[in-house]
């Protein structure tokens, strides 16, 4: 191709600008904030919470950015490795894995290296502009319009523009069909403060607490956070609730709630001093669009990011969807489909890796007593084996090795059907 155009510099427009980058002569990364080097500007929400890695999204980072990661720890960031990763269900410590790697940094420190990366690719440009139309050519998409009337044209467009994407908008305006929307409403709040971070709780990067079985995933009875070690000798320290529980901007209430919490964020409220302000975040619901039962599309188009799908962020599984979706877009550029026409043969395969997420976020959610669905077949029996499983996890390596890699995204949620798997769960509670 001559020229792609990506909407949206956040960190999946940048992933895929890289990928478009092996294929097109000249990718334009069009975004409308002035950004700075440190990357802040950027108008989103919810950049200043605490944004995890899994360890397949930092797989797939240090594949398309090779080295960056030794970059990211020379500039302060933290990799944890084994007993520096801990997860905790119920309030008790699930069992060690092995191989389980994850990056403690800010979504703005992150995206700053992903950024000064793309940016230094030779046939990659960033524009700071904001995209207001599409321009149409036939039944494909060619190109787009700014907002000073200026018309880009291109063969291949790609909205990664979050969302809060206007693409809706402009294909039925101009007579295409809004692709259909799942939604599952969750009412999440969550909250992040900063803390100076010392030797206190020695080499620790990545500390997660969520409610489970035992506690019937009431969050008032097992508090649910997370802390990471990010770069500048911080703690980045996340709490989260639903409905009526969610937590607000007030430190003392903060500081409370991390007391009740498991034992490294409760050592932190103890011994660090917060810095700055609480920031709040609301997320009312999951969503995903999925294009693949339009019955026509324009070509020249693809959606990806949040604006194809965002799912309950507690997960933290956006940072790595970003990155498995462009490794969809180079699945499609490299199959050789004739980029005029629809790019079915890519939706397809972001919406496989999304239905993945999907099926493990919403699983979790419907356990919310105030999640209303809606549930699938076979709901009550899927959620008492996953029951099982979970309290398994904590107990024995092996299940929570294969747990913990549907978790981080490195395998699908089929592999906790295996019956191999699930035998060995039911042996390791009735020995308990």
């Amino acid at each position: 191709m001559r020229r792609a155009i990506v909407m949206g510099g956040s960190y999946a427009g940048l992933f895929a600008a890289r990928v478009l980058s092996d294929y097109v002569e000249d990718v334009m990364v069009v975004e409308p904030d002035e950004i700075g080097a440190d990357g802040v500007g950027r108008r989103v929400p919810q950049r200043l919470q605490l944004h995890a890695l899994l360890s397949m999204g930092h797989t797939q980072l240090e594949r398309w950015f090779p080295g960056i990661t030794d970059e990211l720890v020379k500039g302060g960031a933290r990799l944890g490795e084994g007993r520096d990763v801990r997860f905790y269900v119920d309030g008790r410590l699930k069992a060690p894995v092995a191989g389980t790697r994850m990056l403690g940094a800010t979504r703005p420190f992150l995206e700053s290296h992903v950024r000064r990366r793309v940016d230094g690719l030779p046939n990659v440009r960033l524009v700071q502009a904001e995209v207001t139309g599409l321009v149409f050519d036939g039944s494909r998409v060619g190109g787009v319009v700014t907002g000073d009337g200026e018309i880009w044209e291109a063969e291949l467009v790609v909205d990664a523009m979050g969302r809060s994407s206007r693409l809706v908008e402009w294909l039925t305006g101009h007579g295409w069909d809004e692709a259909p929307v799942d939604r599952m409403r969750i009412d999440l709040g969550y909250a992040t403060a900063m803390f100076r971070r010392g030797d206190e709780l020695d080499s620790l990067v990545v500390a997660h607490s969520s409610p489970g079985p035992a506690s019937d995933y009431s969050p008032e009875v097992t508090e649910p956070g997370a802390l990471t070690a990010v770069e500048g000798d911080r703690w980045s320290v996340v709490l989260a609730g639903y409905a009526d529980y969610r937590p607000g901007p007030d430190p003392e209430e903060f500081l409370r709630r991390m007391r009740r919490c498991v034992a490294p964020l409760r050592t932190v409220a103890d011994d660090c001093a917060m810095i700055g302000d609480v920031k709040t975040y609301r997320f009312l619901e999951s969503r995903r669009r999925v294009h693949s039962r339009l019955s026509r599309f324009p070509g020249g188009l693809v959606v990806l990011g949040d604006a194809l799908a965002s799912v309950n962020p507690v997960y933290g599984q956006g940072l790595t969807l970003a990155a498995l979706e462009a490794n969809a877009l180079a699945a499609y550029l490299r199959s050789g489909s004739p980029w005029r026409d629809p790019a079915w043969g890519y939706f397809r395969l972001a919406e496989a890796v999304v239905s993945g997420a999907w099926q493990l976020s919403t699983a979790a959610d419907l356990a919310q007593p105030h999640v209303t669905g809606p549930y699938p077949r076979g709901y009550r029996v899927q959620k008492w084996v996953a029951d099982k499983l979970t309290e398994a996890s904590v107990l024995d390596s092996v299940v929570n090795t294969a747990y913990m890699g549907v978790v981080n995204m490195q395998q699908p949620p089929t592999t906790l059907t295996d019956l191999r798997l699930l035998g060995r769960a039911a042996r390791v509670l009735l020995r308990r």
